[in-house]
């Protein structure tokens, strides 16, 4: 059997007990290294669960997943993924290919940032799409998302917002040559994901549009959500973009239309009650 384990959003003691009793009868344990992270290291964790872990970064899980389903099939083997394993990232491919080779599965369950955003107050029946705000560079500086967030405000829904996280990256050079170095981690954090929406809108407004979104939007910065230190700031983007919420990870919420109540809550976490209130009061239904 291959089971896929949510981890929750904090640290070890986020696991359930049933997907603790799943790691611990397993043959292999695998910990997916690429897409999030938890406050604790490998080691916390292989401590709390009294079982080795394997770490399966993205090269593991894209190229070599036969070898994380090698002898699945006569004995359990264990994915465990931070927050839910079909949560903000869907591990299909590695239950098709399970699958395809005759190999029955299960999911356990866990909280992810898809649903624990409620934290902040906003009601999650009103979030419209979800976006991913990758890093720029010199030469790549995308606006999909943007256009993404736009048409959820055209709604009226909000928009959650995961911010890029590169781990285990290697730079175009050693790419080309070969080299297994790697770049360090980088994880975005609100203020730089602000710092490209604002660049976004005042590059509309020379293109002539006066865009959706504005220095003024009334955004939601999230950080380390689930964790005892958890903290949201409400304020307007360009507040975002000078916010200070500490280390990862970062989520960012766009509003579109709110409720009064979803307002009341946002005050709680306002940066600045004053100009909050202002601009949100232009978007309550």
């Amino acid at each position: 059997m291959l089971y896929l384990v949510g981890l929750g959003l904090g640290d070890a003691k986020d696991i359930t007990v049933k997907g603790l009793e799943v790691v611990q009868q397993c043959h292999r344990v695998y910990l997916e290294a690429y897409t999030s992270i938890l406050t604790v290291g490998k080691e916390a964790l292989e401590e709390f669960y009294g079982k080795e872990l394997i770490l399966a970064d993205r090269e593991t899980v894209e190229q070599e997943a036969d070898s994380i389903l090698k002898e699945a099939d006569v004995c359990d083997v264990a994915f465990l993924v931070v927050g839910d394993p079909f949560g903000a990232t869907t591990h299909s491919d590695l239950v098709l290919r399970a699958v395809k080779l005759g190999i029955p599965y299960k999911v356990i369950h866990n909280a992810s940032i898809m649903n624990a955003v409620g934290c902040c107050g906003l009601q999650l029946y009103n979030f419209g799409e979800t976006v991913s705000i990758v890093f720029w560079t010199d030469t790549w500086k995308p606006e999909s998302f943007f256009d993404k967030i736009k048409k959820n405000r055209q709604n009226g829904m909000h928009t959650l917002c995961l911010l890029d996280i590169k781990v285990k990256e290697q730079s175009l050079e050693n790419l080309m040559k070969g080299r297994k170095i790697y770049e360090p981690p980088r994880y975005m954090s609100v203020n730089q994901a602000a710092e490209q929406l604002l660049a976004i809108i005042q590059s509309r407004r020379l293109q002539g549009e006066e865009p959706e979104i504005t220095e003024n939007t009334v955004c939601v910065g999230l950080a380390r959500v689930g964790t005892p230190d958890q903290k949201i700031a409400a304020g307007t983007l360009h507040q975002m973009s000078t916010v200070e919420l500490g280390g990862p990870l970062h989520s960012l919420i766009v509003t579109g239309t709110m409720h009064p109540l979803e307002l009341e809550m946002l005050k709680l976490f306002s940066v600045d009650s004053s100009s909050f209130e202002n601009n949100a009061s232009q978007r309550t239904t």
